[in-house]
């Protein structure tokens, strides 16, 4: 059974990680959305800490000394995320670190490839990122349907095509990419290729402006005959030989997926959260409620509070089937979709409450705005709830 207490190595991630959100991400929280950045000097300082948004640097763990090990990564990373989303969703989402970039490269990546790209986060340099770039245009919810080519030449791929919504795509060392060597194979054609930045062809063609998540540089991405050694193909040639003709590369995405949900669903909850317990402190300051109103107001944060246990829960029961390396699909689905509606309503309740104090340049109105992609990314909320469908219909043979 999983275990609803925190062990003593997660609740230490879990208090540093918070005392780090409440004391050094706050403090620049309205200043990171007005600049629509996150200050250089900031990150600095973040990176010689050691604090990384990555699901790779929070550790293995291991029960006590002398037992056998047990693997908490997911788990700790999934604890760590709501604390650092508590304190601010898009700095999060801009601390150092390989970011969505690191799983794929920890899944399928060669002992070569991993150690030559993910090692780089280790030296005690200037920050850096890493990037995931499956979406495009045409291929967003369907990533089946990715018109990005990948034409085979002598040592290595020429890629053209186009990617959008790339978390810090711009400032990235290198681009996890997804690509197809033949569309007529659909996803059976998929290949993941790391791009480094520098790449001749590869280049960065505008930063997005958004509602919310202003801090987070979202990037679009263009491949213009860019060669890209063979070296770097993930998982190297053999890896999608030894898988015949299925669809390799779109497994590599998927699987990705299973690791990353369950994280968006922790910094969602992380979001309703600080919304929440903000809204908490400022009635008690400039509210005093009595009678009927104190009563629809309690209901409301009752409300709130059971939706953001429920959604916790969820993202630790897929974490945790994770560490064991159980499937998790249906899970990281479940979790995401649930936690991505929960931030959006929970927020939304918040500056209901508030009032009009809650829209005049407020972290609450922040959060509100930071709250509705986690309802869109990493797959819609209907393409969470047909994978969830998928797998409760599948075992009697029907195909959803």
């Amino acid at each position: 059974m999983i275990s609803y207490e925190l062990e003593p190595q997660q609740q230490q991630v879990k208090e540093i990680v918070h005392w780090f959100a409440e004391n050094e991400m706050r403090p620049i929280s309205m200043l990171a959305d007005k600049l629509a950045n996150v200050p250089d000097d900031w990150l600095r300082k973040v990176n010689n800490i050691g604090i990384s948004m990555s699901t790779s640097t929070l550790g293995e763990g291991s029960k006590s000394e002398g037992q056998k090990k047990e693997r908490q990564g997911n788990r700790l990373a999934v604890i760590a995320t709501e604390e650092l989303a508590w304190g601010d969703a898009a700095i999060a989402l801009t601390l150092p670190g390989p970011g969505l970039g690191g799983p794929p490269i920890q899944h399928s990546g060669t002992p070569e490839q991993k150690q030559r790209f993910l090692s780089i986060f280790s030296r005690d340099e200037e920050p850096r990122w890493g990037a995931y770039a499956l979406t495009e245009p045409e291929a967003g919810s369907d990533v089946s349907g990715i018109q990005t080519t990948a034409v085979k030449t002598k040592g290595g791929y020429i890629l053209n095509g186009q990617k959008i919504f790339i978390t810090n795509g711009k400032r990235a060392s290198w681009v996890v990419a997804f690509a197809t060597i033949n569309k007529e194979l659909g996803r059976a054609g998929h290949r993941a290729f790391v791009v480094e930045k520098g790449t001749p062809g590869f280049s960065c063609s505008r930063v997005a402006h958004k509602m919310g998540l202003r801090a987070s540089e979202t990037a679009e991405l263009v491949f213009e005959d860019c060669f890209v050694p063979d070296e770097n193909l993930l998982g190297g040639e053999e890896y999608y030989e030894s898988k015949g003709s299925g669809p390799s590369g779109f497994r590599v995405a998927m699987k990705t997926f299973d690791t990353t949900r369950p994280i968006i669903a922790a910094m969602a909850t992380g979001i309703a959260r600080g919304a929440y317990e903000y809204t908490i402190d400022l009635i008690k300051k400039e509210y005093p409620l009595h009678g009927r109103q104190f009563q629809m107001a309690a209901e409301t944060l009752a409300s709130i509070q059971q939706s953001i246990e429920a959604a916790r829960l969820l993202t630790w029961e897929s974490a945790w089937k994770a560490d064991l390396g159980l499937p998790n699909a249906k899970e990281a689905a479940m979790c995401k979709a649930f936690a991505g509606k929960m931030a959006l309503e929970s927020t939304s309740k918040c500056l209901e409450l508030l009032g009009p104090i809650g829209l005049e340049n407020h972290i609450v109105e922040k959060m509100y705005r930071d709250a509705k992609i986690f309802d869109i990314f990493e797959g819609t909320n209907q393409i969470q709830q047909l994978i969830v469908a998928r797998h409760l219909y599948e075992p009697f043979g029907i195909r959803v």
